[in-house]
């Protein structure tokens, strides 16, 4: 598979909707997970991140805006002891419960599917990363729609053993923008990720479109340690 700049990914699609990046620094010391959201509609830009606990969650940048809640707030990072979970809706809270009762990641999600959204049948794009003893695995999951089709829920997941350094994975929710919005297709992406934490933040959030990005995540999290940084930026201030 070829090494893509993810820079250029953004640049070159004006909404990939919501994306999923994990992958490991060329020193290979650090674990990396990056969430990004966007925006078409009044109501999906009306976001920002805040952070809760170890994890973040969206929230209304103006309540008085906010019309319907049920797809656009959640948490979309959570941790449950060395596992960080990063999706694009509330089963973030389902792979935490299911986790902690002992299920597996892809089990967790058995009881999900796409988003309710018709036509678009928002696929559920999920990941987590398990950092352990100075191991490092991660895995990536996408529930999507058969061709549109809302009859069927096709389910995928991609797991990562010992991950390479400086390489990454990036999924999203959408192809390109269109009406209806089409589903991701394939493998995630692999791309290249820097040491530098500015850095990548940086180039993720001036690549992304610029009237349709909303909020960005990104954590570096010591594989030794399990301690992280985390930065969080909001086009709404």
């Amino acid at each position: 598979m070829k090494l893509l700049s993810v820079g250029e990914e953004l640049r070159n699609n004006s909404y990939p909707g919501r994306g999923i990046i994990i992958g490991k620094t060329p020193d290979g010391k650090k674990a990396v997970t990056a969430y990004f959201i966007m925006g078409r509609s009044e109501n999906s830009r009306n976001r920002i991140f805040v952070e809760d606990g170890e994890g973040i969650r969206t929230q209304a940048f103006d309540p008085s805006k906010l019309t319907d809640p049920s797809l656009i707030i959640y948490a979309p990072v959570r941790v449950l002891g060395n596992k960080t979970i990063v999706t694009n809706g509330d089963q973030t809270d389902t792979i935490y419960e299911g986790m902690d009762k002992q299920l597996t990641f892809e089990q967790s999600l058995r009881t999900r599917e796409f988003e309710p959204d018709a036509p678009n049948y928002t696929p559920r794009i999920s990941g987590i990363l398990h950092i352990e003893n100075g191991t490092y695995n991660y895995a990536m999951s996408i529930l999507k729609s058969n061709n549109g089709n809302p009859e069927h829920c096709n389910r995928y997941t991609f797991a990562y053993e010992d991950p390479a350094a400086g390489e990454g994975h990036f999924i999203h929710t959408y192809l390109c923008d269109g009406d209806p919005l089409p589903s991701f297709e394939g493998e995630p992406k692999l791309i290249s990720i820097p040491d530098d934490m500015g850095e990548f933040t940086e180039l993720l959030w001036n690549s992304l479109n610029e009237d349709n990005k909303v909020s960005l995540f990104v954590r570096y999290i010591d594989i030794e340690t399990g301690k992280y940084e985390t930065t969080i930026v909001n086009k709404n201030q």
